[in-house]
């Protein structure tokens, strides 16, 4: 056992989190996101069960956001012409600021396409139960 450690992070998951360094992005994926497809080759980490935000605090409370980088998160776009709404960017939004003094202003959505292809060169995909739709989420990991 380690102290400090939230229980949600796993043994694999805290050894992902160790080993990845300054500007290292990683994908905190819903769970509509192809983590097996997308992340063929690299790591995939599987948390049914448990949602992005419960995720993300976790994490947040373990590296901060990259500081050489405006926009250090980066949220999957809906898609013009969908209309789906997405609540659960906001609770994001409270998450981050409860960890980064720089808050929302860190966040910037991109389009699914690009989205997509910087998750296929992410060091890591976390593959959620999340239901919410385009609640994937991207962290690129600043220097501890």
């Amino acid at each position: 056992m380690l102290k400090g450690i939230p229980k949600i992070i796993s043994p694999e998951l805290l050894k992902v989190l160790s080993e990845m360094g300054h500007g290292d992005r990683l994908v905190i994926a819903d769970g509509n996101f192809p983590a097996q497809s997308v992340g063929k080759d690299g790591i995939v980490i599987r948390c049914d069960g448990h949602t992005v935000p419960e995720i993300l605090d976790a994490i947040l409370k373990l590296f901060p956001l990259d500081y050489s980088t405006d926009k250090p998160v980066k949220l999957m776009e809906v898609p013009e012409g969908e209309d789906v709404k997405t609540p659960i960017w906001d609770i994001y939004k409270v998450i981050i600021g409860k960890h980064d003094e720089r808050g929302e202003v860190t966040v910037e959505n991109i389009a699914k396409p690009e989205f997509i292809k910087m998750a296929k060169e992410s060091y890591a995909i976390i593959a959620t139960g999340e239901g919410a739709l385009f609640a994937n989420i991207m962290l690129q990991k600043g220097v501890v």
